[in-house]
């Protein structure tokens, strides 16, 4: 929408142009903006300055100000903006400036501010997200979540981890990093709204060259729905690679992550028991996420395989976890799962990546 001039100081986008001489309606307007992070240029008219109109990373014209912008620069992020709903010309003059919509205040204030933020950020294509989920209590999901997560910031790509199982006793001790500085689900727990991308990432531990949202060493604390799906969605918004490990239980929260997950991976250990009770989570999940996979998990028990356990639980098979000598030695000395680049768990890991982002998150079995 927009060239590069449109950066500003710490790599944060400058905020929208408003134009209007409506005194309510700047202010409503200036209030949608703070409520969206983000710090606005007003103008009366169409700026004389050069690279004003044409950089701003969105418009806002007001009803009034249509008329004084006609024969501006037609480009794209251009919206009116106003309040009378039942205006006939309202279109006519959205035509003339090139405005992509028409925006009907306070209708419209909640979809406004989502837009407005997306622009300041620079929005551009979502994070691929991936949510890994146990068969059973056990299984591995976990480590897998961990192992997946360090292999694609060990590769250079953006990459958050993100914990969802209060139960799990936190991704930042499996890490290494329980007593790393950062936010915590607590401070989250409540939120509501919208969350900024950036300030989420900034706020996180950062461990192995990746950023964890995971859970501290106080008493549980509940997440709302509300809260889930507005830090996911801040995560996702950043771009890269976001990983979930979800819990086994579902409830409002967790139905807000699955609604957000591009890929789940069902961990299941290679017994008839796991088989069972994978089938009773998987079932369930498919209520919510629509592209659920199997990872199996040896050792395995007689007359069982990767290919039978996938084809019993009706899931497409992602691959054969692999076991990794020496990683329960390795973790207590420190290092997470996944961080030899050698070992068979990041080489498990770097083989789905590879796959997953040739494909935008479509893996073939």
């Amino acid at each position: 929408m927009t060239s590069d001039r449109s950066q500003v100081a710490g790599g944060r986008r400058a905020g929208p142009l408003i134009v209007t001489e409506d005194a309510d309606l700047l202010d409503d307007l200036l209030r949608l903006c703070a409520a969206a992070g983000a710090e606005p240029q007003v103008h009366h008219g169409v700026p004389a300055a050069k690279g004003c109109w044409e950089d701003a990373p969105m418009v806002l014209v007001g009803d009034d100000a249509a008329a004084r912008c006609r024969g501006a620069t037609r480009r794209r992020g251009v919206m009116l903006v106003g309040r009378d709903q039942d205006d006939p010309d309202v279109w006519r003059r959205a035509v003339e400036i090139g405005a992509d919509c028409v925006l009907r205040l306070p209708d419209a204030e909640g979809w406004l501010v989502d837009r407005i933020a997306d622009a300041t950020e620079g929005v551009g294509r979502q994070a691929l997200t991936v949510g890994v989920i146990g068969g059973r209590g056990g299984a591995g999901a976990s480590t897998l979540a961990c192992a997946l997560a360090v292999t694609a910031a060990r590769a250079g790509r953006r990459t958050m981890l993100i914990d969802a199982d209060p139960l799990g006793g936190g991704l930042d001790v499996l890490l290494g990093g329980e007593q790393t500085e950062g936010r915590r689900w607590p401070d989250f727990a409540a939120s509501k709204g919208r969350v900024a991308g950036g300030a989420l990432e900034e706020s996180l531990p950062r461990l192995h060259e990746l950023r964890v949202l995971s859970w501290d060493r106080g008493d549980a604390v509940v997440v709302q729905p509300e809260a889930m799906r507005s830090v996911l969605a801040a995560a996702r918004r950043r771009g890269g690679i976001v990983v979930v490990d979800l819990p086994r239980r579902i409830d409002e929260a967790m139905a807000e992550a699955l609604a957000q997950v591009d890929l789940g991976l069902l961990v299941v250990p290679a017994e008839l028991r796991a088989v069972a009770a994978a089938g009773r989570v998987a079932a369930m999940v498919g209520m919510v996420l629509q592209d659920l996979r199997a990872v199996v998990r040896g050792p395995y028990a007689a007359g069982l395989d990767e290919r039978w356990i996938a084809g019993a639980l009706g899931l497409p098979l992602v691959g054969e976890l692999p076991w990794e000598p020496g990683l329960a030695e390795a973790q207590d000395g420190g290092a997470p799962p996944g961080s030899s680049a050698r070992g068979p768990l990041a080489a498990f890991c770097t083989a789905f990546w590879e796959r997953a982002l040739a494909g935008e998150g479509s893996v073939s079995p």
